[in-house]
């Protein structure tokens, strides 16, 4: 018999450098996780990926085991990487921070296809480059 899940928890954690700080301890300690236990876990599962943000599902059992579920990077963190920047613009219809190519949008796209709610990598390029508007960057 499969067990039941209790909480779901989604956290956005920086790859390999989980600490058992200010962000994860109330939210693990509340769901009744082994903080020490998860931290050592996350970075050595996630130690391929130091520098990206990963997207966390953290299923928790009425057992108090859980099961850890990784997405990729963020769109908004792949577009700002491949610009080179460091933040999008706070007024992205008039203020625009940069550009970036179909070619770079096609990167990201492929890279985010399995987390999208896309058929094909035509429709994922679009989803890109609507987060990429929406930071006030533009798309050539």
């Amino acid at each position: 018999m499969a067990k039941k899940i209790t909480k779901v928890l989604k956290l956005q954690i920086p790859g390999g450098k989980a600490v058992p700080g200010q962000q994860l301890g109330p939210v693990l300690g509340g769901a009744g996780i082994n903080i020490g236990e998860f931290v050592k876990r996350f970075n050595d599962e996630t130690k391929d990926r130091v520098g990206d943000v990963v997207p966390t599902i953290v299923n928790v059992f009425e057992d108090r085991t859980y099961q850890l579920i990784y997405k990729t990077e963020p769109a908004s963190n792949l577009i700002l990487k491949a610009m080179g920047k460091e933040k999008g613009s706070g007024k992205p219809n008039t203020a625009k921070i940069g550009t970036i190519t179909k070619k770079q949008v096609k990167e990201i796209a492929e890279k985010k296809m399995a987390d999208l709610n896309a058929n094909d990598i035509d429709a994922a390029m679009k989803i890109i480059e609507g987060s990429a508007r929406s930071m006030g960057v533009d798309v050539r």
